[in-house]
């Protein structure tokens, strides 16, 4: 969908670094035969880090997810808290933002679709998060077969 103007669109970035740093972490306490902090989020294999930068912060009104699949699979977007900082502490769950956003794209089907009451719920509280924030950290699990590449994803505001 077009940006019209008055709108802000702000796309979905795969933070390959950060990604790679947990994938690390994992293997660091595999290989010693470690455990995870009490209460640690490690990453599965089929969950990416991506990062929003909000180049506005303030007067953002949450409009639509602009989500797009190029083949049928489903892509959750978990939002991380506020107290994450990725390049200095580990990520725990009790910082991942509820509601989650779910979109899928069936298959034979053109459009992806998602749980509406839920995107919309995370959507306003991610405009909320920005008015603090500059950068905003989400962990996406892709499942039945989709990855990364097949991915195109923003936020778009009202500014």
């Amino acid at each position: 969908m077009a940006v019209q103007a008055g709108m802000l669109e702000l796309p979905f970035i795969h933070d390959d670094q950060l990604t790679q740093c947990m994938r690390l972490r994992f293997q660091s306490l595999q290989q010693k035969n470690g455990r995870p902090q009490d209460g640690e989020k490690l990453l599965h294999p089929n969950e990416h880090v991506y990062r929003v930068d909000f180049i506005q912060q303030h007067n953002l009104h949450f409009l639509r997810w602009d989500i797009q699949l190029e083949r049928p699979g489903k892509v959750t977007v978990t939002g991380t808290s506020q107290h994450w900082t990725p390049d200095l502490t580990h990520l725990m769950n009790r910082q991942l933002l509820e509601p989650v956003g779910i979109f899928w794209r069936k298959p034979g089907a053109e459009e992806v679709e998602c749980n509406e009451a839920d995107a919309q719920e995370f959507g306003e509280r991610i405009a909320e998060l920005a008015r603090i924030r500059k950068v905003m950290y989400f962990l996406l699990t892709f499942t039945n077969g989709l990855e990364p590449a097949q991915l195109k994803g923003s936020i778009v505001f009202k500014a």
